[in-house]
């Protein structure tokens, strides 16, 4: 690896707003110094207020880019996000078992706006065949209530998320509980240590991409060969100055700044 940049692939859905998604992704891989490579899955027209459209993509179309990438390329970390369909699902998972990489597995659900873009039919592929497959899930509180029916309304329920979640057989569950009221809390375990993130909640209503965004710079750390909880730390570190600076776009909510730490201003 010496001289050559870490290599992360996203396999996930398009933003034709540049905020979240595939298009999210990238960005973060650059910001943190990694070279990023995709796979899209799905086609969505979105913008600041919503998701207007979704076209998933033939399974051999997702099949076939994530083979051209791996299969030349080569990988040291992949990131899951979009994957709108159980066929979708159960074919990036069989991807994923033949891949020697770690895998960070954000189960999306819904979008910022409540827009849905995974089909209820997919779900027990996210159960049974993609969180077996991640090195770190990191779900919402949302998709932790869609994928295991536990809610969390205060931080002790974060330890309840977490064992449900990890009873799907991901390595690490990292529950963002973005959420809740109070600071911006995060539990990360692997059942037996816990790491606790805590940063201060900015007032800033332009968080779209936060969880594609974190996901990402996950896995841009863990390409980088650093171990998951100092990954995650960087990870948290990088999204809540995304946050901080995050920005108008449009009419509704606009996006995290990716480029926060190239900015004269930055936080």
């Amino acid at each position: 690896m010496t001289g050559r940049l870490p290599r992360v692939l996203t396999v996930a859905g398009s933003d034709s707003g540049g905020g979240a998604g595939i298009q999210a992704d990238l960005k973060t891989m650059l910001a943190l110094g990694v070279h990023g490579m995709s796979v899209i899955t799905a086609v969505t027209a979105q913008n600041s207020l919503g998701v207007q459209g979704a076209w998933e993509l033939p399974v051999e179309a997702v099949r076939a880019q994530y083979r051209s990438v791996v299969d030349d390329i080569g990988v040291q970390a992949v990131k899951t996000g979009m994957l709108a369909s159980a066929p979708l699902v159960e074919a990036v998972a069989e991807l994923l078992a033949g891949t020697d990489a770690p895998v960070v597995v954000d189960p999306v659900g819904v979008s910022k706006h409540g827009d849905p873009l995974l089909a209820a039919s997919a779900l027990d592929s996210v159960r049974t065949r993609l969180l077996p497959a991640a090195t770190v899930a990191t779900p919402n509180l949302d998709e932790v209530a869609q994928l295991t029916g536990v809610t969390v309304e205060d931080e002790e329920g974060l330890r309840r998320a977490a064992d449900a979640i990890l009873a799907h057989g991901p390595r690490w569950a990292l529950i963002k509980g973005g959420h809740l009221a109070g600071d911006a809390v995060d539990l990360l375990t692997d059942g037996t240590e816990e790491h606790w993130l805590r940063a201060p909640r900015h007032d800033n209503r332009h968080t779209h991409g936060t969880g594609c965004t974190l996901a990402s710079a996950v896995a841009a750390g863990l390409g980088k060969s650093l171990a998951v909880p100092e990954a995650v730390r960087a990870a948290k570190e990088y999204v809540t100055g995304a946050i901080a600076a995050g920005f108008a776009l449009g009419g509704g909510i606009g996006p995290v700044d990716h480029g926060w730490r190239f900015r004269p201003s930055g936080p």
